[in-house]
C-alpha cells in the first residue's frame, strides 16, 4: 500500500525553496563565470558535497554498497552525472542561464522515452505521447528563432543544454532499471558526486575552465551555495519529500524551476527574454506536465467525473 500523502503547506513551501535553489544554481554559475570557471566550480562543489554525504553516511552507520557488482551501475550513473555537468559548464559559456535551465528541464521527456522502452510498468499513455510531441515541438520552436549570425554561440550553448538533459535522463533510467533503485538515496548521490569530482577536475583542465580568483570573497560564497545548498541540502530534501509525498505532484511542482530561472535571469543578469524562446519554453513545460503529471491529471479527472 502506498502511504505517500497529498501535498500540504510544508511540502509546498519546501518545493518553492528547492525550485528557487535549483534555478539560482545556473544563475550563480553564469554570474561568476568570468572569475570562477563553471566546470571547475561544479567539480569543487561535487567534491565538497561528496565529503558531506560521506560524513552523513558514516554518522548514520551506513556503508557504501559495492557487493554483487552493484558498483558498476553506480559508476555508470556517476559518469553520466559528470558529463551532464561538463556540458552544463561548457554550455553556460555560450548561452544564457534562462535558456540553460529551461532546456535542461526537458530531461523528463527523454527519461520517459527511455523508461517506456525498458520497463513495462512505465508504458506511455496516449496523453503522455501528446505531451512528448508538444515538448519536442517546443524545442524546435525555441531553436528556430536562432536566425542571425550573432546567435550562433547561443545555438551551440542550447544544443549543449539539450545534451545535458539527455544525460540527466539517462541517469534516471539507469537508477530506475538497475539495483541502484534498492539503495538508500545517500549512496546513489555519493556515487554521482564522487564520480563528478574525479572526472570534472581533469575535464575542466582539458577545456580550459580553470580560472578561480581566490581573492574575491563572493566566489567563496558562490562555492558554498553550490556545495551546501544545491548539491547537499536540496538533493537530500528532494529525496526526503519523495519518501512521504506523491511523486507525480512533486514532479509537476518542480517545473517552477525553469520559470523562476527565466525570471531571475532577466532580473539579476539582465538576460533578454526572446518571444520565440518563451513560446517554445511554454510548449516544452506543458508537454512535460502532461508526461510527468499524467497520474495526477488522470486522478483529478476521475474525481471531477465522480
Amino acid at each position: 500500500m502506498d502511504l505517500r500523502q497529498p501535498l500540504d503547506s510544508r511540502a509546498y513551501l519546501l518545493m518553492l525553496l528547492l525550485c528557487t535553489i535549483w534555478s539560482l544554481q545556473q544563475i550563480t554559475l553564469k554570474a561568476t563565470a568570468a572569475d570562477f570557471s563553471p566546470t571547475l566550480q561544479l567539480a569543487l562543489r561535487s567534491g565538497i558535497a561528496a565529503l558531506l554525504v560521506w560524513g552523513m553516511m558514516r554518522w548514520r552507520g551506513e556503508q557504501l554498497t559495492v557487493r554483487d557488482g552493484i558498483w558498476k551501475p553506480g559508476i555508470a550513473v556517476g559518469v553520466l552525472f559528470a558529463f551532464e555537468f561538463l556540458l552544463i559548464g561548457k554550455g553556460l559559456q555560450y548561452t544564457s542561464a534562462g535558456h540553460m535551465i529551461v532546456l535542461l528541464y526537458s530531461a523528463p521527456i527523454f527519461a520517459a522515452l527511455g523508461l517506456h522502452w525498458k520497463l513495462p510498468s512505465e508504458r506511455l499513455a496516449p496523453l503522455q505521447w501528446l505531451g512528448i510531441l508538444l515538448a519536442f515541438a517546443g524545442i524546435a520552436v525555441a531553436f528556430l528563432g536562432h536566425g542571425s549570425a550573432t546567435s550562433v554561440d547561443m545555438l551551440i550553448g542550447d544544443l549543449l543544454a539539450v545534451g545535458a538533459a539527455m544525460l540527466w535522463a539517462a541517469t534516471t533510467v539507469v537508477v530506475r532499471t538497475t539495483r541502484l533503485a534498492t539503495l538508500p538515496a545517500t549512496q546513489v548521490l555519493f556515487y554521482q558526486l564522487a564520480a563528478a569530482f574525479v572526472l570534472l577536475l581533469p575535464g575542466a583542465w582539458l577545456i580550459g575552465h580553470t580560472t578561480f580568483h581566490m581573492e574575491v570573497p563572493a566566489l567563496w560564497a558562490a562555492l558554498a551555495f553550490q556545495a551546501l545548498a544545491v548539491s547537499f541540502f536540496s538533493y537530500l530534501v528532494w529525496f526526503w519529500l519523495l519518501r512521504f509525498y506523491l511523486a507525480s505532484r512533486l514532479g509537476v511542482l518542480s517545473f517552477l524551476s525553469p520559470l523562476l530561472g527565466v525570471v531571475l535571469g532577466a532580473w539579476l543578469l539582465d538576460e533578454p527574454i526572446e518571444r520565440h524562446f518563451m513560446i517554445g519554453a511554454a510548449m516544452v513545460l506543458v508537454g512535460i506536465v502532461l508526461v510527468s503529471g499524467h497520474a495526477w491529471l488522470q486522478q483529478a479527472l476521475q474525481q471531477r467525473r465522480a
